[in-house]
């Protein structure tokens, strides 16, 4: 399959971008190569430069769960691009979006529309110190909450000390309140909170996590986790950039049962345009400027259209409720890769949750991040570009997930499992 012309414009791409891209996984390290260049996306499928359509199940990393170029949204949009795309001024589209994503997160008894998952995350960890005075915080190693400062940060040599930087840039002062620690490790939890409790202003996670690959939260972690919380005052906020409305007809935290007190939201909630949001209980946003002395702000913060488009994205989420279906199609992926690589001889393990999948060549789940990191990469990625040959994109890293689409039809998931079929072949 010839990709002349994605060759040829990632060429110039790296003229004028570092690694010629403007964000790494695009530039496909994980699986090497060359990037395939867009041109246009229709339903389920993304057609590139070179006219080769691809079914996608990286849907822009998630926002997309109507599919590329869904009617109702592109003529939403349209219509209030025709009104101008930006004043800097309160608009009637925030109000919409707001009303909708309330409808699916009633937690969030107030909220704040940002332009990007990490703002959100970086605005609510900020937030959470203002509100409890303390400055230290706890993320999980391969967790993923953007690239904010104290988020870069690596593991500690022991079961409980605070990280060095993990980028070059990050100063050792941010990465020193930052503490780090395996997932679903309830002894490096327990430890960390007997020794630094007091002393904690929040801990950050993904309940699933979608960044080292899918990860399962076990139940007894989580139930750890809300307790220590609750008895040091330190805050819980759940990063749902990637799975809310994704995990679930909510968030993964309403699917597994969590109470947090800050919730980071984005991907589906902006309908793939630039938005994001937190928020969450009345009396830590309060402490937000203008009612707080706690300050974040931005200029294209609730765009007009990037409302709109999430408005109506929700609107039709709430009006079609395809989130058992959506879910349905995941698990039927999954099982498929399993078939296959069990027909093949082939150690891997697929799981769904909602309309979320991953998998990994390895034997059993991955717990946490160390072991995402022993699965087999370099198979992956020849399972990646036997795949794009068959005509099915995947996410360019073994460390990612794959997303479906109301878009995805029987024939579109079957001829994926075709191709699934093929490439496990050709290993």
């Amino acid at each position: 399959m010839s990709r002349t012309q994605s060759e040829s414009l990632f060429k110039t791409a790296q003229s004028h971008f570092v690694g010629g891209v403007n964000s790494p996984v695009r530039a496909f390290k994980g699986v090497g190569g060359s990037p395939v260049f867009a041109a246009s996306g229709n339903g389920a499928e993304v057609i590139d430069v070179d006219h080769h359509r691809y079914i996608d199940y990286v849907l822009s990393w998630g926002p997309l769960i109507l599919g590329h170029a869904h009617p109702e949204v592109i003529t939403a949009v349209q219509a209030a691009v025709a009104q101008g795309t930006s004043f800097g001024m309160p608009t009637a589209a925030e109000n919409r979006l707001a009303e909708n994503v309330r409808r699916f997160f009633p937690e969030l008894e107030k909220l704040r529309f940002v332009n990007s998952g990490t703002e959100a995350t970086m605005s609510a960890l900020r937030l959470a110190r203002g509100f409890t005075g303390r400055d230290k915080i706890v993320k999980f190693v391969g967790c993923y909450h953007g690239h904010a400062d104290s988020l870069l940060v690596a593991a500690g040599s022991g079961l409980a000390t605070f990280g060095a930087p993990s980028s070059p840039g990050v100063t050792a002062g941010t990465a020193a309140d930052t503490l780090t620690l395996p997932f679903n490790d309830c002894e490096a939890l327990r430890t960390a909170f007997q020794k630094y409790g007091q002393d904690l202003a929040a801990v950050i996670l993904e309940i699933v996590p979608c960044n080292m690959g899918l990860v399962f939260p076990d139940p007894e972690f989580l139930s750890l986790l809300q307790d220590q919380c609750g008895s040091y005052g330190t805050l819980l906020i759940a990063d749902e950039v990637l799975t809310g409305l994704r995990a679930s007809r909510g968030g993964a935290y309403h699917r597994f049962g969590v109470r947090p007190d800050l919730v980071a939201l984005g991907k589906v909630v902006g309908g793939g345009f630039p938005l994001a949001a937190y928020g969450g209980r009345k009396d830590i946003m309060a402490k937000l400027s203008p009612e707080g002395a706690v300050y974040q702000a931005g200029t294209l913060s609730g765009n007009p259209i990037a409302a709109t488009a999430g408005a109506i994205t929700l609107d039709i989420l709430l009006r079609d409720d395809p989130f058992a279906t959506l879910e349905l199609k995941a698990t039927q992926l999954a099982q498929a890769l399993r078939q296959h690589a069990t027909a093949h001889n082939i150690p891997l393990w697929a799981g769904a949750v909602g309309s979320l999948f991953g998998f990994a060549f390895r034997e059993g789940p991955a717990r946490n991040f160390v072991d995402m990191q022993a699965a087999d990469h370099e198979r992956y990625a020849k399972f990646f570009w036997a795949c794009l040959e068959g005509g099915v994109y995947l996410a360019p890293s073994g460390y990612e997930v794959g997303f479906v689409s109301t878009a995805h039809d029987d024939d579109k998931l079957a001829h994926t499992t075709k191709v699934f079929g093929d490439a496990f072949a050709a290993l």
